[in-house]
């Protein structure tokens, strides 16, 4: 009698685990009693930016500048530079465009006639550049100053000379620049290359981002989103995916994960006539507002936090407030997943900084830094400069170097009016720089060009994620190596997630080559990607 094969059991498999420290050193982004004020004005936040970052300006401007043929010297305002005498002055850019957003003209405005649709560029041949202080404002022109990436709020320096008209005539500009790293590599390895494949690999820690999920839409990503689901708790595919979903120790859902809410085509009058004849059911008018995403979104989020840590920030369609920081929502719209001690609600912008325990022997316990937002800042910076050349991925480069993830706020972009304090200034140069809801996913290590005091460069992993509900991208980050890559869920002949022809196209660079944007590394393998689906 033949003998029978014996079945082949599955590998038993350990979800990584990563833990949360507190980010000591890292701004809060939570309003309390104490700074919750609304009496101060917006002009606090410009003069306190500038006394936080001008030193960093001037020292890097004296290294820049210092051995210069010209001889520099440094004017302390900007309204005291002398003709013909080059030398460089420190203020605060402010982008002079009629594109832009103007209350007293909304104000002026007739009423009665319905307003124009809001530009979605700022960006025009009649932009002027200004830079101001306390003393007051000069305008800034001359080729370069027509070439430089700039937009309203950041603090720079610039060399020149004032011309006979009254301008100030730029031949260079002169950042804050990376602000200095707490966590650096001590590895070899990981300094001299991204893609190395190794046998440790296997035992590396991710993390998940997804932003944009998009409940409620007119179209949601159901099915898109249940794939998501079921792929992050390893109830999908076969070994190959169940091994890789073990590595992802949490999800982070940065923003929009409701859709924005649509107008019910009711007037004001046929909502009075209808609350005197119908009775509110808890709270609420049926007939306006429904509960069934909110009750979709914390159905699909229990089943994830039943198996990983999740961290969800508000975004831009979300019920929280319209300015920054959006303050962290409510647990107790989610119903029983608020009391699982795996889930966390964030604020927008959030910072994390969490700890690989990894299980390999003779392998540190190794924190990384992350800053998240949900893209506001980003969509805002993007209107005020041409593209191409420009792109979202060298924008947010740019906000390393400028030490402020939000410069145009309080100008276009709202923001809260503290008063002796900018919580938007990057004090320390995170790992892990990540923004939400964007139009594809882009990622490019950047390396500061001048050392710190140890010797060692500070280098950040920018991410940026695209929204679900249009792409159905999740992104992939080891926090081992940095490495990013991405999954895509998508069903053939629905439309909504995967949808590759909104997604935006590549545009040229301007800056040297970045790293590939997916680097063919030590990623956790599947079979979800768009090739397979």
């Amino acid at each position: 009698m033949p003998s029978i094969d014996p079945i082949h059991e599955p590998p038993s498999l350990t979800r990584s685990t990563t833990v949360v420290f507190d980010p000591a050193g890292n701004p809060s982004f939570q309003i309390t009693a104490a700074n919750k004020s609304y009496k101060h004005q917006y002009s606090n936040i410009y003069f306190v930016r500038l006394r936080l970052l001008r030193q960093f300006v001037e020292e890097r401007a004296r290294k820049r500048w210092g051995n210069h043929q010209s001889n520099p010297i440094l004017v302390p305002r900007v309204l005291e530079v002398v003709k013909s005498r080059m030398c460089y002055i420190i203020g605060t850019v402010y982008m002079d465009m009629p594109l832009k957003p103007n209350v007293i003209e909304d104000l002026a405005r007739d009423q009665s006639i319905p307003p124009p649709p809001p530009n979605s560029k700022f960006h025009s041949p009649e932009d002027n550049v200004m830079l101001e202080d306390e003393s007051g404002r000069i305008q800034l022109v001359g080729e370069y100053i027509k070439n430089a990436r700039l937009v309203t709020g950041v603090i720079v320096g610039a060399l020149g000379a004032e011309t006979p008209s009254g301008d100030f005539e730029v031949v260079d500009l002169c950042y804050p620049g990376m602000a200095p790293q707490e966590s650096l590599e001590d590895s070899q390895q990981q300094e001299d290359g991204m893609d190395i494949d190794d046998d440790s690999s296997n035992s590396d820690e991710w993390i998940a981002v997804v932003s944009g999920l998009g409940v409620g839409s007119s179209s949601p990503p159901d099915a898109q989103i249940q794939m998501l689901v079921e792929y992050l708790t390893g109830e999908e595919g076969g070994v190959a995916e169940q091994v890789s979903a073990a590595q992802i120790s949490r999800l982070i859902v940065a923003g929009n994960s409701l859709a924005q809410l649509l107008p019910t085509g009711k007037g004001e009058s046929d909502d009075i006539e209808s609350s005197s004849k119908k009775s509110k059911r808890y709270g609420y008018d049926a007939t306006t507002f429904s509960p069934h995403p909110v009750l979709t979104l914390s159905d699909y989020l229990h089943d994830i936090a039943s198996t990983l840590p999740v961290h969800i920030l508000p975004g831009e369609s979300d019920p929280s407030g319209t300015i920054l920081p959006q303050q962290a929502l409510p647990k107790a719209m989610f119903g029983a997943v608020a009391k699982l001690p795996t889930f966390s609600c964030e604020t927008n912008p959030t910072y994390l900084r969490l700890g690989c325990q990894s299980g390999v022997p003779g392998r540190p316990l190794l924190e990384r830094n992350l800053l998240i937002n949900s893209g506001q800042p980003l969509d805002d910076m993007f209107k005020y400069l041409p593209s191409p050349p420009n792109t979202r991925l060298s924008i947010l480069e740019s906000t390393l170097k400028w030490r402020h993830m939000a410069p145009t706020a309080p100008d276009t972009l709202w923001c809260h009016p503290y008063f002796g304090t900018d919580p938007f200034i990057i004090t320390t140069t995170p790992d892990l720089y990540i923004v939400g809801n964007q139009r594809r996913f882009a990622t490019k290590i950047v390396v500061d060009q001048d050392k710190n005091g140890e010797g060692s460069k500070a280098r950040c992993r920018v991410v940026l994620v695209p929204e679900f509900s249009r792409t159905g991208v999740l992104v992939l980050i080891n926090l081992r190596s940095l490495d990013a890559r991405t999954v895509t869920f998508a069903v053939q002949g629905m439309t909504g997630a995967g949808d590759t022809d909104n997604v935006e196209q590549p545009e040229p660079p301007v800056t040297p080559s970045p790293p590939p944007l997916e680097p063919a590394s030590t990623a956790p393998k599947s079979s979800l990607s768009s090739e397979y689906l």
